[in-house]
């Protein structure tokens, strides 16, 4: 799989109406092995934003495996304010039929509450953008939670283009059971 360099950000000025808080620093590496319990408490964080805490089974042992071991199913890049964590991305590589190239999925962007407002999801966004245009990808996409009004606002500011016709379809747990077995 491949990986990029650790990258360093400086997130410009904040804009007029956000002056009262200082510039700040991103820093975005891709996570080691060794970030395995970070990037744990970070799901969990999101999944506690989310309220879909009861729906997190992810252990370090799974992690370790599925992150980071002989056959990565998704990548993770990490953001840091100075030494303190403050937020993550977890992407993988799907496939456009109809433009015929790899694209970049976003499942997963997080940026704990204290720390929003600061630059570090729009860096987090932009260093995924610059990897996709790397990798040829013709898309970068992700989903969002239709009340996330923030969230879907933030998105739109960046160039995203909502897509309302779309609805995510998902098959888990018996029901995957059921249909791997069905005749």
């Amino acid at each position: 799989m491949f990986h990029c360099t650790p990258l360093e950000l400086t997130i410009a000025a904040p804009p007029p109406e956000t002056k009262s808080r200082p510039m700040n620093r991103t820093l975005l590496r891709h996570a080691r092995v060794e970030d395995v319990d970070l990037v744990l408490e970070l799901i969990r964080g999101l999944a506690d934003f989310e309220n879909l805490s009861h729906q997190v089974q992810a252990t370090r042992e799974q992690l370790q495996e599925t992150l980071f071991g002989a056959k990565p199913a998704a990548e993770v890049v990490l953001a840091f304010e100075g030494d303190e964590s403050v937020g993550f991305a977890v992407f993988f590589p799907n496939f456009s039929t109809f433009i015929g190239k790899p694209g970049l999925y976003l499942e997963d962007l997080y940026v704990r509450p204290e720390f929003r407002g600061r630059g570090h999801g729009r860096a987090l966004l932009k260093h995924l953008a610059t990897l996709a245009m790397e990798r040829g990808c013709g898309r970068f996409e992700w989903t969002v939670l239709d009340w996330n009004e923030s969230a879907i606002e933030f998105y739109r500011r960046q160039g995203a283009e909502i897509l309302p016709e779309w609805r995510i379809c998902r098959v888990a747990g018996d029901a995957l059971d059921r249909l791997a077995v069905s005749s």
